[in-house]
This record gives structure tokens, sequence and C-alpha cells, in this order.
């Protein structure tokens, strides 16, 4: 067993603690080839990311806003088979509620929706498309998570899918565990993962210390 010590955890949404992959892929293919791009490529490049940076990439002279709000509603209304992935319940009710919050690429009312959908909690603060500037891979999503912890982002492990996260969580100054759900091995060391597991279900807390610092339990973990 592998044991961390941090004093916060940082989890990405989809893909950590949700299952909304097919949703995602349903949206964006639909999305893609009404306006004649590749859909396996478009559900590559949207995975992890904002999906305003998507748009713009391929999108370069369209109304972007318009573009994303009607990508929104589409996955708003789409929550058939979301669902709560391997360990994610359990993972979050054993962690005290004041050590993590969720760092997503999705808009504040999409990520509320997926949480209900899957029965899981949502913070009571958390960090959404609409709160930064610059998305994954840049640090600002995990800076400002682990800001709203009121800890610095060194003392924070965060818990990532998509090589996009991994690097922005890296390039925070966070440690970063990479979960199996969406890319291989390869690709997750590559994007600089410090431990890879399964899922969430490879985690347990431990007796917090006196002094209030978490203990992460990894069953079965992959290092670099």
């Amino acid at each position: 067993m592998t044991r961390i010590h941090c004093r916060g955890v940082l989890f990405d949404l989809d893909g950590v603690l949700v299952d909304s992959t097919p949703a995602v892929a349903r949206v964006w293919t639909t999305w893609a080839r009404e306006r004649g791009f590749d859909p396996g490529a478009v559900v590559r490049q949207a995975h992890g990311r904002p999906s305003l940076a998507t748009i713009r990439e391929l999108l370069p002279h369209a109304d972007h806003a318009a573009e994303d709000r009607e990508v929104e509603r589409r996955e708003i209304a789409d929550l058939d088979g979301v669902l709560p992935l391997p360990g994610a319940r359990e993972l979050l009710q054993a962690l005290p509620r004041s050590c993590w919050t969720i760092v997503t690429s999705c808009t504040r009312p999409l990520a509320a929706v997926r949480l209900r959908a899957a029965g899981l909690p949502l913070p009571e603060k958390l960090v959404t498309a609409g709160d930064i500037t610059r998305g994954k891979p840049d640090p600002e999503p995990y800076l400002q998570g682990a800001l709203l912890l009121g800890l610095p982002a060194a003392d924070c492990v965060v818990l990532e899918d998509a090589p996009a996260g991994i690097r922005a969580g890296k390039a925070a100054g966070a440690r970063v565990i990479a979960l199996r759900t969406t890319a291989s091995d390869a690709e997750l060391l590559a994007a600089g993962a410090d431990w890879i597991v399964h899922d969430c279900a490879a985690l347990a807390i431990a007796q917090p210390a006196p002094d209030g610092a978490l203990c992460l339990v990894l069953r079965g973990a992959l290092s670099r």
C-alpha cells in the first residue's frame, strides 16, 4: 500500500467521481457531425477541457457563446447513464467536508445536474468553467481549488483522469493521482501523474493526524 499525506483533495468531476462518458460522447458526436468534423477526434479533443476552448479551436469565426450554450443545453438534457464511479461516494463520505472540493471544466449548472444524477454531494464551493479565465492544462483551475480550501497547492492532492487535467495539477504544484477510467497508463505517465490507480475504490482515508493532516491510502498503485 502507498500512503500519501496531504491537507486537501481536489477532485476532477467527469471520469473521476461521475461516469458521464457516454453522454459526453453522444453530445459531442452529434455536434461534430452537424458541423462537418470527425466525431472521434472532437470527442478526444473535448475531454477534460472547457467546452468553450474546444469550440474556439474548431470554429474560430463562430458565435462562440451561442455554440457553448447549445453544447451545455444538450449536456444538461442528456443524463442517460450518468452514474457515480466506483468508490466515489464512499471516498467523499470519508473525507471531512472542509478538506475537499471539485475542480471541473463543466459549467456550474452542468456540474450540479451531474452530481445530483449520480447521487453525490455538491460541495459548498467548487471551481467550474465560469470561475476561471484559462482552463486545463493551465494551472489556474487547481490553484483556484486550493485557494478555496485555504491551502497552497503543494499541500493538496489532485485526482484526475485526463492528461490535460494532470498537467494542470502538476503545473499548480500539486501531486496527482491518475485514474484509469479514460486514458492509458502511458498517457497518464506522460502527462506527469505521480500515481495511477483504477478508480476511487482503490483509495481509503486513514485516521486523520492530530494536526488535521489527511492520509490517503492507495491500494495497488502504479507509481512513477
